[in-house]
């Protein structure tokens, strides 16, 4: 399968400028043979909370429109981080597309991440549900940002059949080695694919990382991103890189189930 992760800069509340590169993106990935296309956290509003509650919209508004619309109109499945305004709440969500513009996912973040300045637990409401998505035979476990240093949400993820682990993100540059370990640490444990599409530039007090990456399921780096650089990266992963994996090493299997229960 290939895949594209749509490295890209927003501007933070402006909803119009951002979402024209879910086409943008989209067709550059389809001309390239891509089959999924993947966008960063919150690709919509931007990564300020002070300002997305003023310009967060529900499933049905502008931004949930324009990725239906560019999945269906370029025949290619989209993932995108999209906030998801309910009521007087809004969660900080993923939303996936098939390749006919129909909405077959979703995800909202379950791990705030409070510290200043992003303060997300003033903003958001955390989700309380883990899950996964099929596409083409191929199970992918979604997850944004923060969730990344819960290895239980992986280990949750792997063992309902996640064979590839993605996590949409806006990821400081204060803190790259991180990524870099966090992400690799992910795909070794669970013996999958992982895959981080993270944002580049600025907004307000942060600035973030890029590196957007594709880690093997021995934790090798298959392709990874510039760190300030908007950009597609494309790869083609071989899901049975999985299965070879776990029948010589088969860690999975020898999980101790018995001794976990007791902590």
């Amino acid at each position: 399968m290939k895949i594209g992760l749509a490295q890209i800069d927003c501007v933070s509340g402006d909803i119009d400028s951002n979402i024209k590169k879910f086409d943008e993106f989209a067709l550059q990935a389809k001309s390239l043979g891509c089959e999924v296309v993947i966008f960063p956290e919150m690709s919509d509003t931007g990564y300020v909370t002070s300002i997305i509650p003023k310009v967060a919209q529900p499933w049905s508004g502008k931004p949930y429109i324009r990725a239906s619309n560019a999945a269906r109109s370029n025949s290619i499945h989209i993932i995108c981080g999209i906030s998801e305004k309910v009521g007087d709440n809004i969660y900080n969500s993923i939303a996936y597309f098939n390749a006919n513009g129909e909405l077959k996912g979703s995800y909202r973040k379950t791990h705030l991440f409070s510290p200043f300045p992003v303060c997300e637990d003033k903003c958001f409401r955390a989700g309380d549900l883990l899950s996964t998505i099929d596409i083409g035979g191929i199970k992918f476990g979604l997850s944004i940002c923060f969730d990344l240093r819960f290895p239980e949400v992986y280990r949750y993820l792997t063992l309902n059949g996640a064979t590839v682990l993605l996590n949409c993100s806006a990821w400081p540059i204060t803190r790259p080695s991180h990524w870099d370990h966090l992400t690799r640490a992910r795909a070794i444990e669970n013996q999958a694919f992982f895959i981080g599409v993270n944002r580049v530039g600025t907004d307000g007090e942060l600035t973030f990382n890029g590196r957007s990456r594709v880690v093997s399921p021995l934790g090798d780096l298959i392709v990874e991103g510039k760190s300030d650089t908007e950009e597609l990266i494309v790869c083609e992963i071989d899901i049975n890189k999985v299965k070879e994996f776990r029948n010589a090493i088969p860690a999975i299997n020898a999980r101790r189930d018995d001794i976990y229960k007791q902590f």
